[in-house]
């Protein structure tokens, strides 16, 4: 059968246009919502461990999208966009869309490595050393306060009943500090701390910037520290972070601020 020139035109065309619509996932008052925007979002979905991609997120992204495309229809018909203070929100959002974009590109082209990370574990294991040590602790303003605690104490007082004065938070939990590591204290605290025998308390008060301590040894144990396997996540996270505030910092540098 040949085809008259009118209805060869007519072929033509549907074959050309059932591809193009096949790309749309709906139309919404004359306006297409492609299909490559609910693939997009899968993606994202699913990239961040919300779901699995399957029919039910993907009809559930497509309604998502024909209802956000009815509202900004009508938003565009009430001139909305046109308003300063939204104009002011796009702005901000466009800024931190592409500023975010870029960071992201800075960390892929900027990788922590494997060897950073383990200087970096090895750093805190040498900071934090080989042992824990629970202490308890009496804060007072003045160097007399401390000494005349000291001397209360030598002379049979509770520890429990003396701590009430101190000034510190721990003062409710008769100063105790739980566990920690020496270098979680200010380095005047610590020597004063790790000089002691367990069970005895400091001779003389311990002058801080937060004022005079005294301070009593409860016990000693070898440091738990976790494996790098279990925290190099963690640490990777936090080279990261540390290699984006000097890109911002050198990009602060290089710029002509008046």
């Amino acid at each position: 059968m040949i085809l008259k020139p009118a209805r060869l035109l007519l072929a033509m065309t549907a074959m050309v246009a059932a591809p193009v619509f096949a790309q749309n996932v709906a139309t919404v008052n004359g306006k297409p919502i492609p299909a490559a925007r609910v693939d997009q979002l899968v993606k994202q979905v699913v990239a961040q461990g919300k779901a699995t991609d399957s029919p039910q997120l993907r009809e559930m992204i497509k309604k998502d999208l024909i209802g956000r495309e009815v509202l900004i229809q009508e938003a565009d018909k009430q001139g909305v966009g046109n308003r300063a203070d939204v104009k002011a929100a796009i702005d901000n959002a466009r800024q931190s869309i592409i500023i975010n974009a870029m960071l992201a590109d800075y960390v892929k082209k900027n990788p922590v490595k494997d060897a950073d990370i383990k200087a970096e574990y090895d750093r805190y294991k040498s900071q934090v050393g080989d042992k824990e040590y629970h202490a308890r602790h009496i804060l007072v303003d003045s160097e007399q306060q401390a000494k005349d605690i000291i001397a209360k104490l030598k002379g049979g007082a509770k520890w429990d009943d003396l701590a009430k004065q101190s000034k510190d938070s721990s003062a409710n939990n008769g100063g105790d500090l739980d566990w920690a590591s020496p270098a979680s204290y200010v380095p005047e605290f610590s020597k004063a701390m790790v000089a002691l025998q367990k069970g005895a308390i400091t001779e003389t008060p311990v002058k801080s910037q937060f004022g005079w301590h005294v301070i009593k040894l409860e016990d000693v144990r070898a440091a738990k520290i976790p494996p790098m396997e279990e925290v190099k996540g963690q640490i990777a996270e936090a080279l990261q972070q540390r290699q984006l505030a000097q890109f911002r910092e050198t990009l602060m540098k290089k710029a002509k601020i008046q």
